[in-house]
């Protein structure tokens, strides 16, 4: 049994103080059998707040981890790095940041290098923490810093995000109709990325190169799976992922909707994958991982993501690609005015045709943060049929199956 005591030695108080407050908390909505099966099983977290859009003290970020890993969440995939204008001093001194911080927490740590980390996070009642980057921005040019960010301990990393490098192309110049996909300079870091042991992930990316780096990898490294760390399946929603803003706007003027109409979209649902690439990433053995962000779906859900619409996400995956290629991700980035702040000062990053920013002014308030919806969301799995095996697969048990394949 893990998190011993930790109940009794933590206050409730401090986390409604600091810890993602914009997340409406659904623990208590939860029968008991829930709350233990999340305590009892490895439960996998992604969550994406650097350090200069998400927390805003080392307190808030270690109250976050607190809370996670007393109600039952083993650990979590936490973001170092993002973005274009991300360089190799910066991610240095945001790793040191992060570092020093989330040893601010009262939770023992396990800093994860191997799959049986986790394991033992869960068996000692530790908290687990895997470090990941959603870029190669930083690499400046330099093949050599991968093996670096590999004994940095990076676990996974996505070669672009939104814009694009000199990597690949990212899904936000893709809706601006700049989509270049996997560059010469990305195939060499993916051999990197493979040689050192970090997963590649293909959250962010454009269409082209999503597409460009799966024939690349079934070519050079067929059978090394790959993930997508935080995205939900188009498919499940019957939306567009693929779409630039022009033919979204294309489209919305053949429908006849307008500004102000419930169906009117500013732009296609970008981060979402579409499904012939899910089965894709499924058939060569990947793990696509759903995210619960409200705002990406704001206009499918006019108020913050509930254990149902979460379930419903998980169970769309399932259905498309199997129950052996789906995992869970909050993708939280803890306070929206932080996330709204980056946006506006790195708005070539979210140039979206104002789709995130109105999804916040619309309401959109927390991003699912997973200690307050996790035990929920397995009441609602269950009555949709689900069995404690199926569950402890998504939950992390196929991540864990991925990592053990392609992690040094």
């Amino acid at each position: 049994m893990k998190k011993l005591l930790i109940a009794t030695l933590i206050s409730a108080a401090t986390f409604g103080a600091q810890a993602s407050i914009e997340s409406k908390d659904w623990h208590d909505t939860a029968t008991p059998q829930a709350a233990d099966f999340v305590q009892d099983t490895i439960v996998l977290d992604f969550f994406a707040s650097p350090a200069e859009m998400g927390w805003t003290s080392e307190a808030m970020l270690a109250d976050y981890i607190d809370l996670a890993h007393e109600r039952g969440i083993t650990g979590s995939s936490i973001t170092i790095g993002m973005g274009a204008h991300n360089t190799w001093e910066k991610f240095v001194t945001d790793y040191n940041k992060y570092d020093k911080a989330i040893r601010e927490s009262d939770t023992e740590l396990v800093f994860v290098h191997k799959v049986e980390d986790f394991e033992r996070a869960h068996s000692e009642g530790k908290y687990a923490v895997q470090w990941n980057n959603q870029s190669t921005a930083m690499l400046e040019g330099d093949l050599s810093r991968v093996e670096t960010m590999a004994d940095m301990g990076i676990k996974t990393m996505q070669l672009v995000y939104n814009g694009s490098n000199d990597a690949a192309s990212g899904v936000i110049d893709m809706m601006n109709g700049k989509d270049g996909g996997l560059t010469e300079f990305g195939k060499m870091v993916i051999d990197e990325m493979i040689e050192h042991g970090i997963t590649v992930d293909l959250s962010h990316n454009s269409e082209k190169t999503i597409k460009s780096i799966l024939d690349y990898m079934e070519v050079k490294h067929p059978g090394v799976p790959m993930i997508v760390s935080h995205s939900p399946v188009a498919s499940t929603y019957n939306c567009q992922p693929y779409e630039t803003i022009q033919e979204t706007e294309s489209r919305m003027q053949k429908l006849g909707l307008k500004d102000g109409d419930k169906d009117y979209r500013l732009s296609g649902c970008y981060r979402l994958i579409d499904a012939p690439d899910a089965k894709r990433i499924a058939d060569n053995g990947g793990v696509i991982s759903v995210t619960f962000t409200e705002w990406m779906m704001d206009g499918i859900w006019p108020e913050d993501i509930t254990p149902r619409q979460a379930a419903e996400m998980i169970d769309g995956a399932v259905q498309e690609v199997g129950i052996d290629h789906v995992g869970i991700a909050s993708d939280d980035m803890q306070t929206v005015a932080g996330v709204v702040g980056f946006a506006k000062k790195h708005s070539d990053l979210y140039a979206d045709n104002g789709y995130m920013l109105n999804a916040f002014d619309q309401g959109a308030t927390g991003c699912g943060e997973m200690s307050k919806i996790m035990a929920p969301v397995v009441d609602e799995l269950k009555a949709m049929g689900y069995s404690d095996e199926d569950m402890a697969r998504v939950f992390g048990g196929n991540l864990m199956r991925v990592y053990s394949q392609t992690w040094k």
